[in-house]
């Protein structure tokens, strides 16, 4: 089962605001154990939404509208990919991701579970996604 822990964005993130040693010092020993453990799939930052963009679709069309963006509440600014063997694995591992930015600032996680190949339903157009 793979989980996808999300680092909610802040005005500090978007801005492109570092965090202090102290975090990047907690984030490196909280990556190293899920790499010890043989979970760890992935971790990155995301860079601010305004070097991004977002392709819209309507109507038919496409259209690209460049970063930044507005709703910050609504970003992400980090993640981290685990591989696990249950839900309650993940929530243990998610319970100890240190705080997002820092100790005395407020912050939020969030945890989704992925699609397996197995989720999908039989049919030929979801064959090619189950042999990737």
């Amino acid at each position: 089962m793979r989980f996808m822990i999300i680092v909610k964005a802040t005005p500090d993130t978007e801005a492109g605001v570092m965090p202090g040693e102290p975090l990047f010092a907690a984030m490196a020993d909280y990556h190293q154990e899920l790499a010890r453990a043989g979970v760890l799939l992935d971790a990155n930052g995301l860079r601010p939404s305004r070097d991004g963009w977002r392709i819209r679709h309507h109507e038919g069309r496409r259209s690209l509208v460049d970063g930044p963006f507005a709703e910050t509440k609504e970003l992400i600014a980090g993640y981290t990919l685990i591989q696990v063997r249950s839900r309650e694995e993940a929530m243990e591992w998610s319970r100890r991701f240190p705080a997002p930015h820092g100790e005395l600032l407020d912050g939020e996680i969030e945890v989704r579970q992925l699609y397996e190949a197995d989720d999908l339903p039989a049919s030929p157009a979801r064959e090619p996604f189950r042999a990737l």
